[in-house]
């Protein structure tokens, strides 16, 4: 039986097969250069032995094994084409926001001139809240108690600690833990607003930077002038 292509290139000599292997290294392999991959085969049908040419089963899978590697290339290819695509929309989108205040998923707020705010989405009434402000380390450093009623509210920490003093200006997060009047667990999911100074468009998604506070862009809710 003839020999494959593999062993074309490493075996018979001749002026085809410099051919081959110069188009071959030029096209970076088989999988990179669908003309390389035609000037091997070609070499391989002119080097095979009239008494006992390429069988055609043989031939047949070779072009098959070949096609679905340039399907993947070409899918890979559409892939990274459309994440490129996708990528600049979001800068694009992300940009957009730039001097806009805007809504976001988040628990992180900034403590300037005195106070700091959360958007509180309160699903059903609260009988019993209590709201913890951690520093950026994790401490706590005030707690609020009393009820929620259900909807959305603005909670506004004026800045004063546990201790009586005012916290220093900086980024602060909320930790909430509610119950209805039986006593169940109540979900109260917590948003930030502020206005969008700058972007970081560092990483994969674009984040937006709210002072020092940062805001992945996929978890904006609304934004306004």
């Amino acid at each position: 039986m003839a020999a494959g292509i593999e062993n074309i290139i490493a075996g018979q000599g001749g002026a085809q097969q410099a051919g081959a292997r110069q188009a071959a290294a030029a096209g970076g392999g088989i999988a990179d250069n669908f003309d390389a991959f035609l000037t091997l085969l070609t070499t391989q049908l002119q080097n095979q032995s009239p008494l006992d040419p390429l069988d055609t089963n043989q031939f047949t899978q070779q072009l098959v094994q070949f096609a679905s590697v340039e399907q993947q290339i070409k899918s890979n290819e559409a892939l990274e084409a459309l994440l490129t695509t996708s990528r600049a929309q979001n800068v694009a989108t992300a940009a957009s926001f730039v001097g806009m205040t805007v809504r976001a998923d988040g628990k992180e707020a900034q403590l300037a001139d005195g106070k700091a705010e959360w958007t509180l989405d309160v699903p059903v009434n609260a009988a019993r809240t209590t709201i913890e402000i951690r520093d950026p380390a994790g401490n706590v450093v005030a707690t609020r108690s009393g009820a929620l009623s259900a909807g959305r509210q603005i909670f506004t920490w004026d800045g004063m600690t546990s201790s009586g003093q005012f916290a220093a200006p900086g980024r602060y997060s909320i930790n909430i833990n509610a119950q209805d009047g039986s006593g169940q667990p109540i979900s109260v999911n917590t948003e930030v607003e502020g206005v969008v100074d700058a972007l970081d468009l560092e990483g994969q998604e674009p984040v937006l930077l709210i002072g020092e506070q940062r805001v992945p862009l996929s978890q904006v809710k609304g934004a306004m002038r």
